[in-house]
């Protein structure tokens, strides 16, 4: 307390302000060093009531102080206090009594009245400063028009000091009710009071004070910041549209561990209706059970290669998504016949149907799809091998709508399934029979498809070149051919293929046999082949691949992996 009534305490802080490069505010006044925050601000509340106090007696205003002859540092500080204006003693709320022995020199303290006796205990020490109570926030600056108040309240005190001395005994009561009442100031000493309390008022108007605020903590908070563009104040809609670019992954992994706002989003039906569950492992039965649960307009769904997946879980997913339209199952060899059934009956509008490399699944499985089923229109049961041509005659029946077909490797499917394909299904555009027992027999009803853009008919061991040629003739949208792996077809089938495929785009020819001479007839009579491949075809060599490189106007892509000839 000792550098607080010190002379010298301002210069000490403005000193090392300077030296820190702070900007030094003017020096304050200082009849108002008990407005700061000090201790000098704690009102004790007694438990008891305490004893009345003897009023000063009154003096004669003309007669010196009672503390002008004193000399010491204590007796200056003690003028200086008593220089204070009465408000500064008395709280405005309830009368209070301002403790400070301990903290005042002793002749303040005699001032004041008697402390209170050893004994007795305070019961609650509280704070009366302006603002307390208030929950703590960070500093702020002050207005600047907290100077011009600060200059102004002298001058009330000095006013206010000039008044009777009965008035600062008023700022020892304790609120007890018992204190005997100062007399009131004279009504004169009122109206002085209130008149330079309106010129106060009129003075920090004129300063640019502002009024004074409801909660008086509201002067330490920091002005709001101005809103920031946020992607969060799009309308849903275009964020689910954004949404709606990213795949399976990046919504479950990604984007919706932003904020709960986007996890909401990407739990949106729409997102759910096309699943793509494929390689992953952690997919069960379960999982597929709570999918279906939460989302039943599942129109597309993905599981290859997912191991943990059974029959139950298909079938479980299939009866609770009704609408379901496509359905694919690579390499789920542990699923039977049981879940094709399951789909068959309880998916009526279903269209696609891929569970290629499943070696349970049989004719009784087929025919379900075949007899419930009449929308299908892309089926692929590659490398099935307990597929027949019971099963294959009963989807060709059964769904005239077909628009694709693939088969790999089915031993059992013969001319007979490709017959059936031919005459019951009319809408074909893609025909795959790669490795299946069929012949030039049945390859030839294809030419009754005449809608029919894509043949693959590679690894067919009794397919002769007049077959082919006669389908290339028919077929007139034909666009793409896959001959690989056919040692029959030589240069004069290549050649046919080259004046009539008017629309052929694509030719596959790796691994037949084939000259120069057939790349030399592509690229002088074929206008529009893009993409010619002829790897492993031993008799190819330079100078017919300059040929078409130099003739073709179409050619996009020439393959001649391992044509080493020279």
């Amino acid at each position: 307390m000792g550098h607080l009534l010190s002379k010298e305490a301002t210069s000490l802080s403005r000193d090392r302000r300077c030296r820190r490069g702070r900007k030094v505010p003017p020096p304050r006044s200082r009849s108002c060093f008990l407005r700061g925050p000090c201790m000098l601000c704690f009102i004790v509340h007694s438990a008891s009531p305490p004893a009345p106090e003897q009023p000063l007696p009154a003096r004669d205003p003309l007669a010196p102080p009672p503390y002008a002859a004193l000399a010491t540092a204590e007796q200056r500080a003690a003028r200086r206090l008593l220089c204070l204006p009465p408000a500064a003693w008395e709280p405005r709320s309830r009368c209070q009594r301002l403790l400070l022995s301990g903290l005042l020199p002793s002749p303040v303290r005699g001032l004041l009245g008697p402390a209170r006796p050893p004994g007795e205990v305070a019961s609650e020490m509280v704070c009366k400063r302006k603002g307390t109570g208030l929950p703590a926030c960070p500093p702020s600056k002050q207005p600047r028009c907290a100077a011009a108040a600060a200059a102004a309240e002298p001058e009330a005190g000095s006013g206010a000091s000039g008044g009777d001395a009965s008035a600062r005994g008023a700022a020892g009561d304790s609120g007890g009710g018992r204190q005997p009442a100062s007399p009131p100031p004279p009504p004169a000493l009122e109206k002085k009071d209130e008149e330079e309390e309106e010129k106060e008022k009129e003075k920090g108007g004129e300063a640019g004070c502002e009024e004074p605020q409801e909660h008086p903590g509201d002067g330490c908070r920091e002005p709001l910041l101005a809103l920031t563009p946020n992607i969060n104040h799009l309308p849903p809609s275009i964020l689910l549209k954004i949404f709606s670019n990213l795949s399976l992954n990046e919504r479950c992994l990604s984007v919706s561990l932003v904020c709960k706002y986007w996890r909401e989003l990407c739990l949106d039906f729409q997102f759910w209706k096309q699943l793509d569950l494929s390689s992953r492992q952690q997919v069960t039965d379960e999982l597929l059970e709570k999918i279906a649960s939460r989302s039943q307009n599942v129109t597309e769904i993905n599981i290859s290669d997912c191991r943990n997946v059974s029959d139950k879980g298909v079938c479980i997913l299939a009866i609770k998504c009704p609408g379901l339209l496509r359905y694919t199952a690579y390499r789920c060899k542990q699923l039977s016949d049981i879940s094709i059934i399951a789909v068959a009956s309880q998916c009526p509008l279903l269209q696609k149907v891929h569970v290629g490399n499943q070696d349970r699944l049989t004719d009784e499985g087929l025919k379900q799809l075949g007899s419930k089923c009449r929308e299908l229109k892309d089926i692929h049961f590659g490398q099935c091998y307990k597929i027949s041509d019971e099963g294959m005659i009963f989807i060709a029946k059964g769904c005239e709508k077909l628009q694709r077909i693939y088969m790999q490797e089915n031993k059992l499917v013969t001319d007979r399934s490709v017959r059936a394909f031919a005459e019951h299904c009319p809408e074909l555009q893609y025909v795959g029979f790669m490795g299946c027992s069929v012949t030039s027999k049945g390859v030839i009803h294809l030419t009754k498809l005449r809608n029919l853009s894509s043949l693959d008919l590679r690894h067919i061991t009794e397919l002769d070149n007049e077959t082919v040629m006669e389908i290339v003739k028919r077929c007139k949208n034909l666009n793409s051919l896959n001959l690989c792996l056919n040692w029959i077809i030589n240069d004069r089938c290549v050649e046919v293929i080259a004046k009539e495929g008017r629309n052929l785009k694509e030719l596959y020819l790796v691994s037949c046999k084939i000259t120069d001479s057939a790349l030399i007839a592509i690229g002088r009579y074929s206008m529009t082949v893009e993409t010619v491949d002829v790897g492993w075809c031993k008799e190819i060599t330079d100078h017919g691949a300059t040929q078409i490189a130099q003739s073709s106007k179409s050619l996009r892509y020439l393959g001649l992996m391992r044509c080493d000839k020279d």
